[in-house]
């Protein structure tokens, strides 16, 4: 489909994360199918992203120029909350801090600087609760930095977002701490949570030209390594 309407569509690949060394030959095969990245689970059948099983598929992205799109998915605790739509609504969020939080902890984003990595859901509860995550790491640094030394809050620049907050005063939030190079557009499309009318938020919250073309276009191109001129 990408290559029949290069200048409409821009694809993600899947891999078998599960088997380190068959996702690196998939990888290798997506890029020479022109796909851009991938998308993969918040872990791997329980397993944090830090594992070190993983660290030849990071470098393979580096090395592939491939970005990575986190989602969340097999919910810690799940089988607890089975009422009122909990995994979904409290599982997910928490699923996406538990991913950024592993790979800052883990230090992959050091091991792997060029690592482009995208997380969805606004980084779920993660910046949400970024004061808690700084302040264990000050106060317990013995449980904390025990394979990272550096403040988890000097990595907000590293990673990017998307802009599902479903809150206009959220975002706001997430703007300010990530700055706008670093959101792009989000739409869960077509499920439930998902945004109907993709972006339509964004255009009435008064943010300005600049931004709002950051997140709907300049952002994700940024994350992609591509030129916006390769598609007009």
């Amino acid at each position: 489909l990408i290559n029949k309407f290069p200048k409409n569509y821009i694809g993600l690949g899947t891999i078998p994360m599960q088997s380190p060394e068959l996702a690196v030959k998939e990888l290798e095969r997506l890029k020479n199918n022109g796909l851009k990245g991938i998308q993969i689970g918040s872990n791997i059948d329980d397993k944090n992203l830090n594992d070190p099983a993983y660290y030849p598929i990071w470098e393979t992205c580096e090395k592939l120029d491939l970005a990575v799109l986190v989602h969340p998915w097999n919910m810690m605790g799940q089988k607890h909350m089975g009422r009122y739509w909990l995994p979904w609504l409290v599982g997910m969020p928490a699923e996406t801090s538990r991913a950024i939080c592993s790979m800052i902890f883990g230090g992959i984003f050091d091991k792997y600087p060029k690592l482009r990595v995208n997380f969805c859901h606004a980084s779920g509860s993660f910046l949400a609760t970024l004061g808690r995550v700084e302040h264990g790491f000050n106060c317990r640094p013995d449980l904390v930095a025990i394979d990272n030394p550096n403040n988890p809050r000097d990595y907000c620049g590293r990673f990017w977002v998307d802009c599902i907050t479903h809150d206009p005063e959220i975002l706001h939030y997430i703007l300010k701490i990530k700055g706008s190079k670093r959101v792009t557009l989000g739409s869960d499309y077509p499920f439930p949570l998902g945004d109907l009318e993709i972006g339509d938020f964004i255009t009435k919250m008064d943010l300005s030209e600049e931004v709002v073309e950051d997140i709907f276009c300049n952002s994700t191109l940024e994350w992609l390594n591509i030129n916006k001129e390769d598609y007009l």
